[in-house]
């Protein structure tokens, strides 16, 4: 047993070398000849194990996602014979099985559509492909619900398996996608031919390594780690959020379990949050409340609220019928600064850092996000004595607030009486 724990160290340490030296300056063929002379073979999970030591060692996790493209590369002929202890890929409707489907989905549009277009349009010099260009560049940015949900509902899973190494560096990746889509939608109307092919290609293949990836490392890991239970949350929270490129996912016959029996008191709703138990009101010093009117006030707000507790942990948020940032009953317990892109973690944490220590009690951001104009606020919550509880964020799309003119009073409304 020493002989095999000592044997997954010097594997660990010699894969954690590979990377440093890449880190160092060492070309992709140095690093490819080495790995092949000293492995045959290299799971997930220690891809995994590696990151997460780079990252405790005091590597950036900006340095470890600039290297991710490199060693994915140095790694794929072991990893790509990986096979899961359990192939859901293969269960219609399973979490899984959905991913992959939506990968096959990006690559059928890449390859039938936007490419050929492409090419009729930069190549051949046809303007009525121009059109078809810019329609297949929108449906590929539909991306952003897949990764949404990578980012929403299984990073915050892997942390709770205190795995969180991968999930910072693939999030940055794939906001570095989501900006090279937006790069290449702009040249289209401002930029040379040239130029449009090259931001176009250069998306595309990040998209490509992006889903090579998910399939060889990500979920493995998510077949190895998560629980029946989870994958049903999974499943609930990915109807929320929506599907990229799949027209229908068929219904997943679920495994019976115990704790998942229909119509059981506290089952999960629509949203997978557990219905509030029935106990009276909650005396207030302005009013009193019943649970069930607090829920329902709250989701009936015109904008999300999010609360995250004294300890930067997300404890709360409104579930209202239309939101503005993606919020899954994964994110309840995760670490608010685990709740944003590795590239502003330093502003959410600098938030929270003057709220607590009192130097300030708010902070406002406005941003747009396609149509709309989108008001984000942070509040320092504090007791009467001035303890600091937490963090109360609101969001809320401002855009047709911002377009009011003149006024409209309650008086306009009154009924006029009917002529004599």
């Amino acid at each position: 047993m020493s002989e095999l724990i000592n044997n997954r160290e010097v594997r660990r340490n010699v894969l954690k070398e590979l990377i440093s030296e890449l880190h160092d300056g060492k070309s992709v063929d140095d690093v490819k000849a080495k790995f092949q002379e000293t492995f045959g073979d290299v799971s997930a999970t220690e891809i995994s194990d590696v990151e997460q030591a780079l990252i405790q060692d005091g590597m950036p996790v900006s340095e470890v996602q600039r290297l991710c493209d490199v060693h994915a590369s140095v790694f794929k002929g072991s990893i790509a014979r990986i096979h899961a202890p359990r192939d859901t890929s293969e269960i219609p409707g399973h979490p899984v099985w959905v991913l992959r489907a939506e990968n096959r989905g990006l690559e059928r549009l890449v390859q039938s559509s936007l490419l050929p277009d492409l090419a009729r349009w930069s190549d051949a010099g046809d303007p009525t492909a121009l059109p078809a260009l810019i329609r297949d560049l929108g449906q590929l940015a539909k991306v952003d619900l897949h990764y949404s949900k990578k980012e929403n509902v299984l990073f915050p899973l892997l942390e709770k398996h205190d795995i969180t190494a991968p999930p910072k560096v693939m999030w940055g990746v794939d906001d570095e996608i989501r900006a090279l889509l937006k790069d290449a939608r702009r040249a289209v109307d401002d930029e040379p031919v040239g130029i449009v092919r090259t931001r176009v290609e250069l998306a595309v293949d990040r998209i490509r390594e992006m889903v090579f990836k998910e399939e060889n490392i990500l979920l493995p890991m998510l077949q190895e780690k998560l629980t029946e239970a989870e994958w049903r949350g999974v499943a609930r929270s990915f109807a929320e959020i929506g599907y990229c490129l799949v027209d229908r996912v068929p219904a997943w016959a679920e495994p019976a379990t115990e704790d998942a029996a229909p119509g059981q008191a506290g089952d999960a709703s629509a949203t997978g949050t557990k219905r509030p138990p029935s106990f009276g009101s909650l005396v207030m010093p302005t009013g009193s409340l019943h649970p069930r009117e607090i829920v329902a006030m709250l989701n009936a707000l015109p904008f999300d609220v999010t609360f995250v507790d004294k300890d930067d942990t997300v404890k709360y948020f409104s579930a209202g019928k239309e939101r503005i940032f993606a919020r899954t009953p994964e994110v309840i317990g995760r670490k608010v600064v685990n709740c944003h892109p590795p590239a502003s973690v330093h502003v959410v944490q600098q938030i929270v850092d003057d709220f607590r220590s009192g130097k300030k009690d708010h902070e406002d951001f406005w941003i747009r996000m396609g149509p709309k104009f989108v008001y984000i606020r942070y509040f320092a919550v504090r007791s009467e004595s001035g303890e600091f509880l937490g963090t109360l964020e609101v969001t809320q799309d401002i855009g047709p607030i911002a377009k009011l003119e003149g006024e409209k009073r309650l008086r306009d409304q009154a009924v006029e009486p009917l002529p004599v």
